[in-house]
């Protein structure tokens, strides 16, 4: 332990650990991004709709969700621009990611591809898009 005036504090050893998650119950999600779409799941028994999409719903605990495709118009609620960027994204230019409502309901974090700086803000229109990349398909907002 290390202290400093009034001020004790415990400086770990750095931790490492990575974790292998199963997707199979979600690979409909996977195949869609594929496909140029995305899904939302929605619980069969309460009708609960979840985005990321869950195998397990929350709300009932049901394990038998269905695939809804999100039609892709959203609306801005909140937005950052991530100019110190984590270690895992240095190499990275400054990136925008924002959270928009859908007009399904469901709420989504996202990059934005196009961020026009004078049109970002609150209340923007964003499109949601599927992207390949050389490390998978994934989905990100287009301002409109």
């Amino acid at each position: 332990m290390t202290t400093s005036p009034g001020k004790p504090k415990f400086i770990s050893k750095p931790i490492t650990f990575s974790l292998e998650i199963s997707t199979r119950k979600l690979s409909e999600f996977w195949k869609g991004l594929e496909n140029g779409k995305v899904y939302a799941s929605k619980c069969r028994k309460c009708g609960s709709l979840s985005f990321p999409p869950v195998a397990d719903c929350s709300t009932c605990l049901s394990s038998e969700p269905e695939w809804m495709e999100i039609e892709g118009e959203g609306e801005i609620e909140t937005f950052t621009h991530i100019m110190i960027r984590p270690k895992n994204f240095a190499e990275s230019p400054p990136y925008t990611v924002a959270v928009a409502k859908m007009k399904e309901g469901v709420k989504i974090l996202a990059w934005v591809t196009n961020p026009e700086y004078s049109k970002l803000k609150t209340g923007a229109k964003v499109r949601l898009v599927t992207e390949k990349s050389e490390t998978g398909a994934t989905y990100a907002f287009t301002l409109h």
